[in-house]
């Protein structure tokens, strides 16, 4: 069984993977340091598991909870701690420890939801999908998402993604995406979305102060490019005016696999599916699966996702598009989209 320090610490090599030392210097130290003695490190002991995302993520929750501290201008001690400050561990933990004495009620609350960062670069691995859709179909998609949290990656064909001087979307695009690029470049066609809509558990709406807030408090602090991407997608989010449905993926499903004559449906995702318990996967699969049984030329359907799989430190980029609906490996990209293989 994973331990709180291992749990801790894998999220760490993860962070540092993915391009955030602060983060991962500042997991470390908890997994090296935290004790039970205060209700912050009871709750974290507390903790009903660490074994996987579906137990909550929890060295996530904190990370984001301390981060909110930060924006929140709760604590002088901890912003003087935190990018673009550096400092060493010793002091860095210092700052933490005292800042979760001090705001343990807060840091708890905040660990009571699940992490949102609804990274927009992700959509590297999705747009090449949904040009490869059209491009094969013919047809305009009707674009439905699951796990969309704040939505952003609802409005993907209003991003510009930029590989080698060649543009796929809008030159003049508020969002511009540039993966590490490998491999041959992915179609290019032009695509009509007839319509959209995307659902999350807890979804968050870019409309609100607080829910940015806590969008905000999960992007990692040291990731300053990061952070402007996503401050220009929100502002892109609240002028479309599309918020997310609170919905659960079967419920969203049931609905969203009717066939639409005239147009392909794409029920797409990225890096949420292993947040579904195995039952309801193997539900949403199935459903999935019949759905694309019954498609025809003239009312396809597609899934599309970027999802873990066997192989470490990647996802896989895969889609099926009925009728036929085998399997294709499309590529793979980091957890964060920053870099696409496309085979």
């Amino acid at each position: 069984m994973i331990r709180l320090a291992d749990a801790f610490n894998l999220q760490a090599d993860a962070c540092e993977n993915l391009g955030s030392p602060f983060n991962a210097m500042l997991l470390r130290q908890v997994a090296l340091n935290m004790g039970d003695d205060h209700p912050v490190g009871a709750h974290l002991y507390g903790w009903p598991s660490y074994d996987t995302f579906r137990s909550g993520a929890v060295a996530l929750r904190l990370a984001g909870a301390m981060h909110s501290v930060v924006l929140l201008e709760m604590d002088e001690g901890l912003a003087a701690v935190y990018p673009p400050n550096q400092v060493d561990a010793d002091t860095l933990w210092r700052a933490v420890e005292q800042a979760m004495q001090a705001h343990s009620d807060h840091i708890i609350g905040w660990m009571e939801s699940p992490p949102q960062t609804n990274e927009i670069r992700r959509s590297n691995a999705l747009i090449p999908g949904f040009h490869l859709i059209a491009k094969e179909t013919g047809l305009p998609l009707v674009m439905s998402e699951i796990g969309a949290s704040t939505g952003l990656n609802l409005n993907w064909d209003l991003f510009a993604m930029e590989i080698d001087g060649q543009v796929w979307g809008d030159t003049d695009a508020k969002v511009c995406l540039t993966p590490e690029w490998r491999g041959p470049l992915p179609p290019l066609t032009d695509i009509t979305v007839l319509g959209r809509e995307g659902c999350d558990i807890k979804p968050l709406n870019p409309n609100l102060a607080d829910d940015r807030l806590r969008l905000f408090s999960y992007i990692w602090p040291d990731q300053t490019q990061r952070i402007e991407n996503t401050k220009r997608a929100i502002e892109l989010a609240c002028a479309t005016g599309r918020t997310v449905l609170q919905e659960d993926a079967l419920s969203f499903l049931a609905r969203r696999l009717e066939p639409v004559k005239g147009a392909a449906r794409v029920i797409y995702h990225s890096i949420m599916w292993q947040y579904l318990s195995d039952e309801d996967q193997g539900k949403g699969q199935a459903m999935i699966f019949a759905a694309g049984a019954e498609a025809t030329p003239d009312t396809p359907l597609a899934w599309l996702r970027a999802e873990p799989d066997a192989q470490k430190g990647s996802a896989a980029i895969t889609l099926n598009l009925w009728p036929n609906g085998e399997t294709r490996d499309l590529g793979r990209m980091d957890f964060h989209g920053r870099w696409i293989e496309w085979f």
